[in-house]
């Protein structure tokens, strides 16, 4: 599990994509020396699994072909920066919202504008996505932890304070961008919890879960 709270914006060294292998390197030189084979690492919002250390200070992971179809890995290239985010350890504070690094799907930035000390961003996504997305909730972009400042029915718009755009990469986005989105997993589980075939939400079932 992840926070969406970015440790480091690292740099891709390579990524491989072809018939028979699918594998991304990133340089780390900042929590490289935290990471071990088998760790969780949130890279743009997508958990992968180290799995090699190719050469100091960078680590390697192999990368799904359904990850690949769902998020903006594929679109890399030697050079991007990247957020990354190891995974949260249990006696670790929790600053973001829960995040769990498997992305729902890609958004496509429409405007950037400053105001005051903040940068407005509005990403478009599809209906499937923006359901889950409510104002002042939380929205996991390129995996960062965001709060909705506003929502309609085909988009919706976060503010990045100063700290948010010195520690990630979402300081550069422009129009036209593909960014990885990971909507609140709580309102996911409440809905399907409400559908008539779970039985919904009944008295019964909040007494047995300890609500009432």
């Amino acid at each position: 599990m992840f926070t969406g709270i970015i440790e480091e914006k690292g740099r891709v060294e390579f990524l491989e994509k072809n018939a028979s292998v699918n594998r991304i390197a990133v340089f780390c030189p900042v929590i490289f020396s935290g990471i071990r084979t088998g760790d969780s690492i949130a890279v743009n919002g997508v958990c992968l699994t180290a799995s090699s250390f190719p050469r100091p200070q960078v680590f390697a992971a192999d990368v799904m072909p359904e990850t690949f179809r769902r998020s903006n890995l594929g679109g890399l290239r030697p050079g991007d920066a990247v957020n990354l985010e190891r995974a949260l350890p249990a006696d670790g504070r929790f600053g973001g919202h829960i995040v769990a690094g498997h992305i729902d799907g890609t958004g496509t930035v429409l405007r950037v504008r400053p105001e005051g000390n903040a940068l407005l961003l509005s990403v478009s996504a599809s209906p499937a996505l923006l359901r889950y997305l409510v104002e002042k909730g939380s929205v996991a972009v390129d995996g960062a932890s965001l709060t909705v400042v506003a929502v309609d029915a085909s988009s919706f718009t976060v503010s990045l304070i100063p700290h948010t755009r010195s520690e990630t990469t979402l300081s550069g986005f422009q129009p036209g961008r593909k960014v990885n989105l990971e909507t609140d997993i709580l309102a996911k589980y409440v809905e399907k919890l409400a559908q008539p075939s779970a039985g919904g939400v009944t008295r019964d079932l909040l007494q047995r879960s300890g609500f009432c």
